[in-house]
């Protein structure tokens, strides 16, 4: 299995992350602040990385910029307990492979994890084209090749939304509004379904999660 590095300064979600990748057969170290972070990614240089954007030290986003610019084929996952459609887009456009919103269901965390090491590493940060359409077969910040195919119909098919819905968001820069357009649904459809899938916009059209 992998070498995952788990940085996140509450000791209860780092030590249960810690456990869950663990017993899923991968090889954890953790730490609680970005100085650590970055003594044990050039220790251990792990295959994943999950970063949580606030930290005591330094923003996460900051940890990730710099290790995406540093670090050629780095892997990191960003973790949030206030995700917003802003701060997913702008971590997708550093370099982070995905973005989660804690508390994080077990079946999510290992299904994310898995498709982050099924994917290419990150060479990079990437700043959309807006004037280029997005590819039949999108290859930039999410791989839909890299869904779990072991799941069932309605998790799939959750799963394949959240990717979809994150890359469009992308293309847009965060703008909702014009994702409902190009999407094809109503407004009203279109904001429950940004809140089923747990994908939250900060503002006045705030999406809960």
């Amino acid at each position: 299995m992998a070498k995952v590095l788990v940085v996140d300064d509450e000791i209860g979600t780092r030590e249960l992350l810690r456990e869950i990748l663990t017993d899923a057969g991968h090889e954890v170290v953790v730490a609680e602040s970005a100085v650590q972070a970055r003594k044990q990614f050039l220790s251990h240089r792990p295959e994943l990385v999950l970063l949580d954007v606030l930290l005591p030290d330094e923003d996460g986003m900051a940890v990730l910029r710099h290790w995406t610019r540093s670090h050629a084929g780095v892997r990191v996952i960003m973790l949030s307990g206030k995700a917003t459609i802003e701060a997913a887009v702008e971590a997708t456009r550093i370099g982070a492979l995905e973005f989660l919103e804690k508390p994080i269901s077990l079946q999510k965390l290992l299904g994310t994890v898995h498709r982050a090491l099924a994917s290419r590493p990150k060479r990079g940060p990437i700043t959309p084209d807006v004037n280029r359409a997005p590819e039949s077969t999108p290859n930039r910040g999410h791989s839909w090749a890299d869904l779990p195919m072991n799941l069932p119909w309605r998790e799939a098919r959750e799963e394949f939304e959240r990717v979809y819905f994150n890359r469009m968001l992308l293309f847009e820069r965060g703008d909702v509004a014009r994702v409902a357009v190009r999407s094809g649904l109503e407004r009203t459809q279109f904001y429950r379904k940004l809140r089923r899938l747990g994908i939250r916009n900060r503002g006045r059209r705030s999406v809960a999660g």
